[in-house]
């Protein structure tokens, strides 16, 4: 029985290597999405357009938050010669004024992150579109994102790169 089984896996080992002989070359093709998202011109744009839309609010927490500095510092310069009363009352300001400041800088930071995910997103979309669309075109069976290891001759960033960039100048 130990022996019928040893013939039947060598049979099945041998059957595997055969027709893999057989079976037609498979392509295989990957992309570095963090590549793409850093150098693909939609990408840039994308960055771009956060940037203008988020800088005024992120200036005026800039602003603010030195205005609170410089208040703080007023205050410890001041403190020793303060009246008690008059001391608690720019405290309470001053800590009022920093409850304010996080609230709006956390809300800044929520906003920028979705609209950051959003835009991503977009770019994500594309960049999937162009790969599909060259993995047809050029006859890939496989294009992986992101992986641990790959061969630098299946790179093929570089083609989606361009075709990204050339799709947004359309």
């Amino acid at each position: 029985m130990n022996h019928f089984l040893h013939r039947f896996c060598a049979l099945l080992v041998l059957g595997f290597y055969l027709s893999a002989a057989h079976a037609q070359e498979v392509r295989l093709g990957f992309v570095s999405t963090e590549r793409v998202l850093k150098e693909a011109s939609t990408a840039k744009a994308a960055q771009t357009k956060l940037e203008q839309e988020f800088s005024k609010r992120e200036k005026e927490l800039v602003d603010q938050g030195a205005n609170i500095k410089s208040m703080a510092d007023k205050l410890e310069r001041d403190a020793p010669t303060l009246p008690e009363t008059q001391r608690q009352t720019r405290q309470k300001q001053l800590l009022e004024l920093d409850r304010d400041f996080q609230r709006k800088r956390r809300e800044f930071q929520e906003d920028l992150n979705a609209r950051k995910n959003e835009e991503l997103q977009l770019v994500i979309q594309r960049a999937n579109k162009v790969i599909k669309d060259i993995a047809v075109a050029e006859k890939y069976d496989f294009i992986f994102q992101d992986a641990v290891y790959f061969n630098p001759r299946n790179d093929i960033t570089d083609k989606v790169i361009k075709a990204l960039n050339a799709s947004a100048v359309k």
